[in-house]
């Protein structure tokens, strides 16, 4: 007998209703239709039902297979959804699951590009395309890449990053910090690659790059982001670009940046589509923590009809399914998912009769033409899709310019294909709401304040106290802190301030230059403020301003003390060239005379002495064309004409050479070279600046035991004079001052070489460099440099005046000397001669009878003898001779004094005019020999005296 049944219990039916809610979880949701299978399409779909874009992608999926199974009688599409949220290995393990299990022809869906290629690794085996909405970072398509099935649907990652570094490229921003979301499978590092060539491209780099965990396994995520940001506190930079995040992730990120001021005002934030595709959709709230920001979001229309209808039933549904949705909207995975069906019922339409396999399926997939919801899509390359640059402005965001993927003007206004003739250009045209509203282009760096301000190193021990002095013993910093580039910086901050505050505080330091530079690139400071010369090695450290002086290596030497300076007229021409001339005007004195005293010119005769000094001084004469005296001979004409013409060249010659030797005597060095130094081992001075001592030891191959180091410019002069350094190197700038302090005893030559000038030092990427570097400029336009230069590098008094264009006594003394000592020789022979015909006039008188007279009016006397014209200079005919006279009439002439109460009659003129003596002006007679041996005692004359010559 059969047992009876008894009745189910409540048990069994919870039981029953757990299992089956377990296999439906665990195989998916399956949307079947009735239908042959030859007729029917599986699509399986991979998606993260629990996220935001796994929701909007389920519902968009379920619109498009509904709408297709509506419109199609004899094909129907069949989904089943697999809820992924586990390890990136079991996107392998669940794609083989559906082709094996499920019998799938095509697979859709996956959140990151790694999970689409670990699925594509399983299609490729079945030959099943896979569709994936996720990014790629890839460059090139995925079939290129081994993966002939894996179809991107999503935006190519490389092209936002392209977009990113215009942007960073627009505003000037050298350094950025890249931020994303660490995957735990180094998916990242390739978007971090993308981004640093894309940097490097437009001179800026990464200064750091800061990987957050997933948001999934934080227990605090507030707190583990906080602790993140932490380490940002020691960066510069202030340019912060979001590459990948989760929503969840970027929703922390931007509550903990704005709660800790990094984004207050000169900070600038790049999010991608990663974050910016969400914006549609996302909390308003959420939103508002981003104000300021800059993104790259992919581009839609909103005005199409298709895309109406479409939100229009989506927000339906997905309000209806979600309900803790607060927005409803569709965004862009909504609508990439939606054309990822519309891609494979177009690609079904298209096989007709053909046999329905997967590999037929991926062709004409891949054949895809069309304009979707989301865009174009192309698989003929990478599904190249439009970008926007928007502005995330209170709850919501403004869109700025499009994208063109063009380098050199990569932003247009109307949009579309980048051939189209549109208006492009360089710059975003804004207007652009920046975080803390910034009126003007954040710096992207973090500013100085008055609590932090601009930490400035100065060089402490500076060889020339001209360019940095410091004074210890000062309290106050405009008196404590003095020179050339002190000055130079306060006048820049001064032009800085009237757009921004600049707060500062100067450092001194005492080690050497390159270290002061290490200790910018160490960001010990924050800018180098001195005489640091611009080098290639300093400039991979640290970012240089343009250079306010020049620079360079030259060589300063004591000018020379030539001891025949003084008879530097004489260089002109060499000692065989003087006693040739010489000989030559004697010789043309010779003959100019026998020549005109055999025609009896007058001028060349008299007396043996007269007409040697007549023939003297003309051909001397002729040496400056000043001769009178008349030539008779016409033979004597040929020979003063070839004189005069020898003489005209080498007047000409001299004047000529003379003059050089004037104008470049203070250019001579007495150091050839650098190679002179080194070929006679002398040891030369430096201000053992590290880079000096290098170039000498290593481009110059200079001994180093030969090189000084001098530490302070004062004693480069002691040094010179002890003879311990034979020449100085030193920098341009610095052999400037040394030279107009000591013009008159050194010299500096041609510089040895170049370097990129003085400037002032700030860290790599820093925007102060560049607004710096204008600053310069424009006080260097306005002369305020030039004034700066003159205040701080003044001529002594001893070097004002120009030494080159006149001529001192020092260069012609000799010449001098010589004129004055053969005048002062000829007016003593005078004087002489003078006082002995006064002697002899004294000496007559005082046979008369005694005479005691003071000095005093003996020196009367004296002076109205000289007055009263009693002597005349020896040999000088009187102008009352007449020129008949013998030559032993001049020969041995004496002069005496006589009474005019002893004169004689004079005697009857005589019948021949022969036999008539001279006559003369002056009451005179002519003394017979016998006349000599008159009586003494012939009274001293008592009227005028009378000069009477004599004869032997």
């Amino acid at each position: 007998m059969p047992f009876p049944l008894n009745p189910p219990t409540p048990c069994f039916f919870y039981f029953s209703l757990t299992s089956i809610l377990l296999i439906v979880s665990h195989l998916g949701y399956i949307t079947s239709i009735a239908v042959d299978d030859n007729n029917s399409t599986i699509i399986g779909a991979i998606i993260d039902a629990n996220s935001r874009k796994g929701k909007e992608e389920i519902t968009a999926i379920k619109i498009a297979v509904d709408k297709f199974n509506n419109n199609s009688k004899n094909h129907k599409l069949s989904l089943i959804f697999q809820n992924f949220t586990g390890e990136l290995y079991r996107a392998a393990l669940t794609a083989e699951e559906l082709i094996k299990e499920n019998k799938v022809q095509v697979i859709v869906g996956m959140d990151t590009w790694q999970q689409a290629a670990l699925a594509a690794e399983i299609g490729n085996q079945a030959q099943v395309p896979v569709l994936s909405l996720a990014a790629s970072a890839s460059v090139r398509p995925s079939r290129q890449l081994g993966r002939p099935t894996l179809i991107q649907m999503g935006s190519n990652v490389s092209e936002q990053i392209r977009g990113i570094s215009a942007i960073v490229h627009s505003y000037h921003w050298r350094r950025v910090i890249a931020i994303y979301e660490d995957d735990a499978y180094g998916g990242n590092a390739e978007m971090l690659t993308l981004l640093s060539e894309a940097l490097q491209r437009v001179g800026s780099e990464i200064e750091y790059h800061l990987s957050l965990p997933p948001i999934s396994s934080l227990s605090d995520p507030r707190g583990a982001v906080h602790q993140e940001l932490l380490k940002l506190l020691s960066t510069q930079s202030r340019v912060f670009i979001v590459l990948q995040s989760s929503l969840p992730t970027a929703t922390h990120l931007f509550q903990e940046a704005r709660r800790m001021d990094f984004m207050g005002k000169d900070s600038a934030w790049i999010i991608t589509d990663s974050i910016s595709s969400f914006l549609d959709s996302m909390d308003t709230s959420v939103i508002s923590y981003m104000e300021g920001a800059l993104g790259i979001k992919s581009y839609h229309s909103k005005s199409n009809r298709p895309f109406q209808e479409f939100s229009t039933q989506f927000q339906k549904i997905f309000t209806s399914e979600y309900p803790e949705e607060d927005n409803a909207q569709p965004g862009i995975h909504a609508l990439r998912a939606y054309d990822s069906i519309a891609v494979i019922t177009r690609a079904l339409e298209r096989l007709a009769g053909d046999t329905n396999t997967p590999k037929m399926l991926l062709k004409n997939i891949l054949l895809s033409d069309f304009s979707g919801l989301s865009g174009t899509i192309n698989f003929s390359n990478s599904n190249s899709l439009p970008f926007i640059i928007i502005n995330i402005v209170g709850k919501g965001y403004t869109e700025l310019d499009f994208w063109t993927q063009d380098l050199d003007n990569p932003f247009s206004r109307e949009g579309g294909d980048k051939n189209s003739g549109r208006n492009t250009t360089g710059i975003l045209e804004g207007p652009v709401i920046w975080p803390g509203y910034l009126k003007r282009v954040p710096k992207g760096w973090e500013m100085p304040t008055v609590a932090k301000p601009l930490k400035i190193g100065i060089p402490a021990n500076a060889t020339f106290k001209n360019y940095v002095k410091v004074d210890e013993a000062q309290i106050e910093p405009e008196k404590k802190y003095t020179g050339f580039c002190i000055d130079i910086f306060r006048e820049l901050v001064k032009i800085l301030e009237q757009n921004y505050s600049l707060p500062y505080r100067f450092i001194p330091f005492f080690g050497t230059y390159d270290e002061l530079v290490d200790c910018v690139y160490n960001k010990t400071y924050d800018a180098v403020v001195g005489d640091v010369t611009i080098l290639a090695t300093r400039s991979k450290k640290v970012e240089f301003t343009v250079p306010y002086a020049e620079s360079g290596l030259v060589i300063v030497q004591a000018t020379s003390e030539e001891p025949h300076k003084a008879w530097m007229f004489l260089k002109p021409f060499t000692w065989e060239t003087w006693v040739v001339t010489g000989a030559l005007l004697i010789y043309t004195m010779f003959i100019v005379w026998v020549l005109e005293y055999q025609s009896n010119n007058p001028a060349f005769r008299g007396p043996w002495k007269s007409q040697l000094g007549t023939a003297l001084w003309f051909t001397f004469s002729s040496l400056f064309f000043a001769h009178r005296e008349t030539i008779r001979s016409n033979i004597t004409r040929v020979v003063i004409v070839v004189w005069l013409f020898v003489v005209f060249v080498l007047t000409s010659s001299y004047t000529a050479s003379l003059s050089s030797m004037l104008t470049v005597q203070r250019l001579e060095p007495n150091v050839t070279d650098i190679e002179w130094l080194k070929a006679t081992r002398s040891v030369v001075g430096c201000n053992g600046a590290a880079f000096m001592r290098e170039f000498l030891e290593n481009v110059f191959n200079f001994d180093g035991a030969h090189i000084k180091n001098i530490s302070n410019q004062n004693q480069y002069h002691g040094e010179f004079q002890s003879g311990n350094i034979s020449a100085a190197v030193l920098g341009l700038p610095h052999a400037k001052i040394f030279t107009s302090l000591f013009c008159k005893n050194y010299t500096a030559g041609q510089p040895l070489n170049r370097f990129g000038g003085l400037g002032f030092a700030f860290q790599k990427g820093s925007p102060l460099a560049t607004d710096v570097s204008e600053a310069i400029l424009t006080i260097s336009e306005k002369r305020i440099l030039k004034e700066l230069e003159d205040k701080w590098f003044p001529r002594s008094a001893e070097c004002s005046a120009t030494e080159n264009d006149e001529l001192s006594l020092q260069n012609f003394w000799a010449l001098y000397l010589l004129c004055g000592a053969t005048s002062t020789l000829c007016f003593i022979l005078f004087f002489l001669r003078l006082l002995f015909d006064f002697k002899h006039h004294q000496a007559s008188r005082s046979d008369a009878g005694p005479s005691d007279e003071s000095v005093w009016r003996k020196t009367v006397q004296l002076v109205h003898f000289f007055h009263s014209g009693q002597t005349e200079i020896p040999n000088e005919r009187p102008s009352n001779l007449s020129p008949r006279l013998t030559g032993d009439e001049w020969s041995t002439p004496r002069w005496s004094t006589v009474s005019p109460s002893e004169a004689p009659e004079p005697p009857e003129a005589p019948e021949s005019p022969e036999a008539s003596p001279p006559t003369a002006t002056m009451n005179s007679r002519v003394r017979r020999p016998s006349d000599e041996h008159e009586s003494p005692e012939t009274p001293p004359p008592t009227a005028t005296v009378d000069l009477i010559e004599t004869s032997c």
